[in-house]
């Protein structure tokens, strides 16, 4: 049976260096494709696209990683501007925030990555703390620090030890979005992980970056669902 399928979302870089050439590039570091890779899924990367069209990209998919990346912009969760939070990704933010929309619509094992479980708690109707300390050492440097696990959570399952992980990221989950449950948090009380509790449903997001790591867990459970759902053996 093939390998369960996991889309990983990109974005648009306008100028990207490929050794003669300084062209626009649709990208995402390669951490996230050998990440899936290593804990049994095939990896397809998800180029931008109309946000009309994300029920139909996913449907051709088994999972879903929405990848990390820049503050998503406070109007989508009603907040006014907080001088530290970056520059408008609007294009990203419709896309995502879309895909997420049509993954949580058809029951889509769904994980998010640091902007990317951002994304998935405003998505729910959540909300962001637009800025926090202690979380990014200095820009390009990704630091480490311990989460501990929630216990009864899926995140637990997969991890029931605390666990240091690689971060980068000034901002934070605020209010839960519908349903969600925090399943991690830091030694000062930020939210490290959710989830949504239903059984049924696979859909966790995770603050830090997994695929900074060599810690396949959290993946490795995305991939399982992803393939229980294809009928495909679990890797």
């Amino acid at each position: 049976m093939p390998r369960p399928l996991i889309g990983i979302t990109t974005y648009v870089e306008e100028s990207t260096r490929f050794r003669v050439w300084d062209v626009a590039a649709s990208l995402v570091p390669t951490g996230y494709h050998e990440l899936v890779q290593a804990a049994g899924g095939a990896a397809v990367l998800l180029p931008p696209d109309e946000p009309g069209t994300a029920a139909e990209v996913l449907s051709r998919l088994d999972g879903l990683v929405v990848a990390g990346g820049p503050d998503v912009d406070p109007v989508r969760y009603g907040a006014a501007r907080d001088p530290r939070t970056g520059e408008p990704a609007t294009l990203r933010d419709e896309w995502e925030l879309a895909l997420i929309g049509a993954a949580l619509a058809a029951d889509l094992p769904l994980l998010g990555i640091c902007r990317g479980m951002q994304a998935l708690n405003v998505a729910l109707g959540g909300t962001l703390v637009q800025h926090i300390d202690g979380h990014l050492e200095a820009p390009g440097v990704m630091s480490w620090h311990p989460v501990r696990p929630v216990g009864g959570t899926r995140y637990a399952a997969l991890v029931p030890e605390e666990a240091e992980v690689p971060t980068y990221h000034h901002q934070a989950v605020d209010a839960l979005g519908r349903g969600l449950v925090a399943s991690a948090h830091a030694a000062d009380g930020t939210v490290e992980a959710i989830e949504l509790p239903d059984p049924g449903r696979w859909v966790v997001g995770v603050q830090w970056h997994p695929e900074r790591d060599k810690d396949t867990r959290v993946v490795a459970g995305l991939v399982a669902a992803a393939a229980d759902r294809a009928g495909a053996p679990v890797p």
